[in-house]
């Protein structure tokens, strides 16, 4: 169990990064260039998706597994990450009329689960 708790610990401080990158790419392409949020909450959502392979990677699963494997699960996770990050905001933005960055922070409790259990037990398991 303390293992888990390592893991569960490192992974949201990693979250925490990646979030960070995240929200600055959704926000400045709304603010900065328009776009809509549920593609700018999807570009977001793939930038914190390369950062966080790197760093969950090598500090919060320690995986010595080939990159070429994690590598396509990460990948496979963070695809259907962003299907749901895209999901979740065109319901909260465009169905419930929710603003973008409060319809965010739900999509972001509800993806992270996802993430740290796929992760967990599939890709670095």
């Amino acid at each position: 169990m303390p293992q888990f708790f390592r893991q569960l610990s490192s992974f949201t401080g990693v979250g925490l990064l990646a979030t960070a990158l995240h929200y600055g790419v959704l926000i400045g392409l709304v603010e900065v260039l328009r776009a809509a949020p549920p593609a700018a909450a999807v570009a977001g959502s793939v930038a914190g998706a390369a950062l966080s392979y790197v760093l969950n990677r090598r500090h919060t699963f320690r995986s010595k597994r080939p990159h070429r494997r994690t590598g396509v699960r990460f990948a496979l996770v963070a695809l259907v990450a962003a299907a749901l990050t895209y999901a979740f905001m065109s319901l909260f933005v465009n169905g419930a009329g929710v603003p973008y960055l409060a319809a965010q922070v739900v999509t972001t409790g509800i993806v992270t689960l996802w993430t740290f259990l796929a992760h967990r037990i599939w890709t670095f398991a």
